[in-house]
């Protein structure tokens, strides 16, 4: 027994050496296939783009030669056009998208549809994506099945192989049906405007509101959008069905992973509303603090990268983000200013504009747009070096009118960015909306004209007073300085003789404060009088 166990130790020793050479041999193979696989796959990368390039060449002397109302029309100037931003994330290897827009002309005309592109290039390169090729195809309707038809789908996917492009980007909210057909075709990924303008406001949210209510957008896009291959299409044992797979510890609720997937994005969206509804009393807070105050607010409004915040910060000399880039400003920007006669007032930064923006965010940033219904004036700015401002007027206006309560708030209508345009330019702009304003917030031509208009449709405090308050009352007529309107100020020997325009609740403090002092002094207490002052705003509708 001894003899045999010894025998099978040096087995063991024998197969374990052995074993440790052929390893080395394994090791040294394999950095010799490493390299010479490296070797090959740059070849072949190589000989693929030289392909790629061959195929594109071909398919262009083909596209030459078909003419017709289907046919794929390039979109010029997508390549050439001016980075909308400078951030970090540039620094890594972008993603080389291909745009792809179908237009019918029932619906819109090819220039607006070309201009569509344009923006949803602006989008994709501010998103961090790198346009390789822009496509329009004109059709009565979109395919659907591909949404540009099969044989248009392989025009695309070898547009995609010859610019070497890593994605999609279709400019319409794409079903997911045809979504997965394109991918199947083209062979890479496939997004639409919706999934572009998603990931641009999840990489510019700051607050907790704000990124709270983008994740909730994003899972409301993703959940009708999920995608399962192979395993994932699979159920889990459950039950007699379970055949070999059955038994004690097998019986599971019967779901694929595609199923659990839902489940899971249903209960965060579940999380993610309640956290939300909970941040919603902070919000009323701050916004009941304000009409306390009597402070009055301007909202300002406007299609996105219009110039909003460096207007706001030319109004009010503060320094809030300035970024040429689409959806800078995504959370409520709140900045204080001081009228000419001292009295003091908000202006409210809101977020961007965009044609076709999301129904996810319109909900989800439905309390940011708030700010606008409850504003004293609103400051609707647009891009006067746009080719067509007129369009984004409009798409603002479309958004506006789904916000309750703000029929009938004074509004100007303010065209930015003149030092960008030529004075015959400006001149037409002048003729087609007389009564707008035109300024730069970059050269300030026209700044202080917008300012006294401004402070001119400030709604005016409604309570007359005329009292005289003790001087250890100081502090009220800061106050009746800040949030109304002073008339006379007289420092006598009883007190401070105050006349003011102001709200109702600082009118109180006032003559309660006067009665006071006519008390201690043993007048009696006609000191203090308050009448209402019947002021009228003019309204402006833009």
């Amino acid at each position: 027994m001894t003899e045999n166990r010894n025998r099978q130790l040096n087995k063991s020793k024998a197969s374990y050496k052995s074993t440790r050479k052929a390893g080395r041999r394994n090791t040294d193979l394999g950095s010799v296939l490493d390299s010479q696989s490296e070797i090959l796959l740059n070849s072949a990368h190589a000989g693929s783009r030289s392909n790629g390039a061959i195929a594109r060449q071909q398919d262009d002397e083909g596209w030459k030669e078909r003419e017709g109302r289907n046919e794929l029309k390039r979109v010029t100037g997508l390549g050439e056009l001016e980075d909308v931003t400078e951030v970090e994330y540039r620094r890594i290897r972008l993603e080389r998208v291909v745009l792809v827009g179908v237009w019918s002309s029932r619906e819109t005309t090819q220039a607006q549809a070309e201009e569509s592109l344009r923006e949803l290039a602006a989008l994709a390169r501010t998103a961090g994506a790198q346009v390789m090729e822009g496509v329009l195809q004109h059709r009565f309707k979109p395919d659907p099945a591909t949404y540009v038809g099969k044989g248009k789908a392989n025009e695309i996917a070898a547009i995609v192989a010859a610019t070497d492009s890593d994605t999609i980007i279709v400019d319409a909210d794409l079903p997911p049906s045809q979504r997965r057909a394109l991918e199947d075709v083209a062979k890479v990924k496939v997004v639409d405007r919706t999934a572009v303008i998603l990931d641009i406001f999840a990489q510019h949210a700051t607050s907790r509101e704000g990124k709270a209510q983008v994740e909730l957008a994003q899972l409301e896009y993703m959940l009708p959008r999920l995608r399962g291959w192979g395993a994932a299409l699979s159920r889990q044992a459950g039950g007699q069905s379970a055949g070999a797979n059955g038994g004690i510890g097998s019986r599971g609720p019967g779901e694929t992973q595609i199923e659990l997937d839902r489940r899971v994005i249903r209960t965060r969206m579940a999380r993610l509303r309640r956290q939300i509804a909970r941040m919603a009393p902070a919000r009323d807070i701050k916004r009941g603090s304000r009409r306390r105050n009597s402070l009055p607010t301007v909202a300002v409004v406007g299609y996105t990268n219009a110039g909003k915040s460096s207007l706001i910060n030319r109004l009010t000399r503060s320094h809030e983000l300035v970024e040429n880039a689409l959806f800078a400003t995504l959370d409520t920007a709140v900045r204080h200013s001081e009228a000419a006669n001292g009295r003091r007032f908000m202006y409210v930064d809101t977020v961007g504009f965009v044609r076709q923006l999301p129904t996810q965010l319109i909900e989800a940033f439905k309390s940011t747009l708030e700010e606008a219904a409850g504003a004293s004036v609103i400051i609707h700015v647009v891009d006067a070096s746009h080719p067509n401002p007129f369009s984004q007027i409009d798409a603002v206006n479309d958004v506006l009118q789904d916000i309750p309560g703000i029929e009938g708030t004074p509004a100007l209508i303010v065209f930015n960015k003149i030092d960008c345009i030529d004075e015959a330019a400006l001149q037409r702009l002048k003729n087609l909306v007389p009564d707008a304003f035109f300024i730069s917030a970059l050269t300030e031509e026209g700044i202080d004209a917008l300012r006294k208009a401004v402070e001119s449709r400030l709604p005016q405090p409604g309570v007359h007073v005329d009292a005289v308050i003790p001087y250890t009352r100081g502090d009220l007529v800061s106050r009746a300085r800040q949030f109304g309107s002073v008339g006379q100020v007289e420092y006598g020997d009883t007190g401070i003789h105050l006349t003011a325009d102001v709200d109702s609740r600082l009118a109180a403090h006032i003559v309660a404060s006067a009665e006071v002092a006519a008390s201690a002094n043993g007048a009696s207490h006609d000191t203090a009088g308050i009448s209402s002052a019947d002021h009228s705003v003019s309204g402006f509708a833009g």
